[in-house]
């Protein structure tokens, strides 16, 4: 059966498409493809991964279906909640200062 293997950086992308057996596991497909020996800081048996953006708990016993692609996720540099809270707390900032300066003229 046919499957993908992707893994992104900021600035560079890889999918390989490969032949499997019908009984092959995430882990084995992302093994099998070779993306380790491109891509060195990928650990097969702790780096986190997923399907289709959807994660996966165990990549060692998830049975790959024709056409799936497995995705080799990379570690946050921030916490979305983090980000978002400081986005808000940066757009209330300005909204006080732009309705301060509203009322000095």
């Amino acid at each position: 059966m046919n499957v993908e293997v992707a893994y992104a950086l900021p600035h560079e992308q890889k999918i390989i498409a490969l032949q499997v057996d019908d009984e092959c596991t995430a882990r084995q497909a992302v093994v099998r493809s070779g993306i380790v020996e491109l891509f060195p800081e990928i650990d097969p048996e702790t780096t986190p991964m997923g399907i289709f953006g959807k994660a996966i708990k165990d990549p060692g016993t998830r049975v790959l279906i024709e056409g799936e692609r497995v995705e080799i996720y990379r570690p946050l540099i921030a916490d979305p909640k983090e980000v978002r809270a400081r986005r808000a707390a940066k757009m209330k900032a300005q909204k006080a200062a732009e309705a301060e300066q509203a009322v000095k003229e």
